[in-house]
């Protein structure tokens, strides 16, 4: 895919990253966001904390186009992930995580309103954080689907797409 846009995605997981089992949230996101016409690599996978906020920059200092993290959104003490992003973002895109959220409950979760993820602008690139459930994660990736590609496209000048009535 040569000139396709550039994505990452960070996976906030202690024991994913201390190999007590390997992470299956972020190969999901990987073949979504190919899916939608980004180049991916392979999830980085680290601790809860400031390794993710680390993480992120270094990916938003390689210039992508849109990080998307997974895990680190909860009520646990080691869940940090929405105060690393925070740090990193220029303007938040509340309704994005919002709807983040509201798709969790859509679906049978009531306990998606626990989530804390964030999404936002850094720079040039789009930053979202999605839970660390494959649950979380589909519903989530099912709201990107019909906005990340729009989302960035907007945020390097693109014009609305007007209806024809």
């Amino acid at each position: 895919m040569t000139g396709a846009l550039r994505a990452a995605v960070v996976v906030a997981s202690n024991r994913a990253a201390d190999g007590v089992y390997e992470d299956t949230t972020g190969p999901l996101i990987v073949d979504a966001l190919r899916a939608w016409g980004f180049e991916a690599a392979a999830p980085v996978v680290v601790h809860d904390g400031e390794p993710v906020g680390q993480a992120i920059a270094a990916a938003l200092a390689d210039g992508v186009a849109a990080v998307v993290t997974t895990g680190g959104t909860g009520i646990n003490p080691t869940d940090r992930t929405p105060e690393a992003t925070r740090l990193l973002l220029d303007r938040e895109l509340p309704g994005v995580a919002e709807a983040l959220r509201s798709r969790g409950v859509a679906n049978g979760v009531p306990t998606a309103v626990l989530s804390r993820g964030l999404a936002g602008v850094a720079g040039d690139a789009v930053v979202v954080n999605l839970p660390g459930s494959r649950g979380g994660v589909k519903d989530g990736l099912a709201v990107l689907a019909e906005i990340l590609p729009h989302a960035v496209d907007q945020l390097r000048g693109g014009d609305h797409v007007r209806s024809i009535s």
